[in-house]
């Protein structure tokens, strides 16, 4: 005697037939045992939720975790095997991994003597420069998180972040430091002639669980947020090579430090043996002169948003010759939704490479979460596709009860 309805904008005939027989076929069970009660019926079958399943990586939540490490711990295993290779390039210096090591160890030092230490947070508010790379390291090896602040933020932005993270001390340079007047903090100037005077001998690791870093976001629904980050996510991603990128390699460092985009590209290199080339500010602004360091570097991977890269494709058709000598193998999209079609000029100049990859993920999952590398086919589609799960994690596309929903039917991502 009862009425159910199925929803034709959820589900297609040949769903409702399924579901219709498998109703039946309940209600003549209960028929013939009046005994029974329905409590649900699932839409989804066996066979569909095995599917799922494949498609959300699910069996990688059951397989052995690996093993957790820090970021100071993989950072110096790389500096016993490559001591003399060039780990970071900016503004025509160049530090090998021996000096970077050396340089944050007595930074680190210089911490440790003010009290910082685990459980507490150090600001950094430096511009995209080596000494920002090697300050933040240092605050790492302290066993500390840091605290990326971006001088370009607002005052209010500024003061809000201070006010909510706490940090201890706050790493700047002579330049900066009137931004942080007003707030009772210590200071540490990068250029502070006490800091070359300590040793640059190493630090014991930092657990793997320990925070790494506290990244505030934008705060366009709301008020901002820090997240914080462990060890052990940062180098997890990393040993993932998520899109098949190999160890070593050249990369940009082109985006705010108060942006999680930063921490890939910084650490992508590092704990694999590469070189970070920091882009000035000047140079981010421009797309001709980005271009002319893409080549002039023979940088190998470029990490962009998607809008930054419509401005580096128009400098590309304007230059083929230049774009020609261009040394990229891979260009890593994150930080907003691709449009495949849009890169279809590039794809059309470059036939050979370099590899177009959309890496979706927010802040609290470490940077990216998918990947998706892109193909003509994908270039034809109005969709912004962002792939598969990273081989380390798993996906579910739940309803509002948190079950799975059907393939094509609308639900949250988790």
């Amino acid at each position: 005697g009862g009425v159910v309805e199925f929803r034709t904008d959820v589900f297609d005939a040949a769903s409702i037939e399924v579901l219709a027989a498998r109703l039946r076929r309940v209600l003549e069970a209960m028929a013939a045992d009046p005994g029974q009660r329905l409590s649900g019926i699932d839409v989804l079958d066996d066979a569909e939720h095995a599917q799922l399943d494949g498609w959300g990586n699910r069996a990688a939540l059951s397989e052995p975790a690996p093993v957790r490490r820090s970021i100071p711990e993989v950072f110096a295993e790389q500096v016993a095997a490559t001591p003399e290779a060039t780990a970071i390039t900016f503004a025509g210096q160049s530090l090998t991994y021996a000096e970077v090591d050396a340089a944050s160890n007595r930074l680190a030092h210089y911490l440790v003597d003010r009290g910082v230490g685990p459980g507490r947070c150090v600001g950094v508010l430096l511009p995209r420069s080596a000494e920002a790379i090697v300050a933040i390291l240092a605050v790492l090896k302290c066993g500390a998180a840091y605290v990326p602040i971006d001088p370009a933020h607002p005052d209010e932005r500024i003061g809000f972040v201070l006010a909510d993270a706490a940090p201890l001390v706050v790493i700047t340079d002579a330049q900066l430091r009137v931004r942080l007047e007003g707030h009772d903090l210590g200071i540490v100037d990068v250029e502070d002639e006490g800091i070359a005077a300590q040793p640059g001998t190493p630090l014991p690791f930092p657990a793997p669980d320990d925070i790494a870093y506290v990244i505030y976001t934008s705060g366009t629904t709301g008020t901002p947020k820090g997240v914080a980050v462990g060890h052990c996510n940062v180098t997890a991603l990393m040993q993932s090579r998520p899109g098949g990128l190999a160890p070593g390699g050249v990369w940009t460092q082109c985006h705010s430090l108060a942006f999680d985009f930063s921490v890939w590209e910084i650490f992508g290199p590092l704990l694999s043996g590469g070189r970070v080339v920091v882009v000035p500010e000047s140079v981010v602004r421009s797309a001709e002169e980005l271009h002319a360091l893409l080549v002039d570097e023979q940088v190998t991977v470029l990490s962009q948003t998607p809008s930054a890269f419509d401005a580096l494709q128009a400098a590309d058709g304007l230059n083929p010759q230049s774009g020609q000598r261009l040394g990229l193998q891979t260009v890593v999209f994150g930080g907003e939704a691709l449009e495949p079609a849009r890169l279809s000029a590039w794809m059309g100049r470059h036939r050979g490479g370099p590899r177009m990859i959309n890496m979706y993920g927010i802040t609290e999952t470490t940077v990216h979460a998918s990947v998706r590398e892109i193909s003509a086919a994908d270039a034809e589609r109005a969709v912004s596709p962002i792939g598969v799960p990273l081989a380390h994690l798993g996906f579910f596309v739940l309803d509002g009860w948190l079950r799975p929903v059907a393939p094509g039917v609308v639900g949250e991502l988790y």
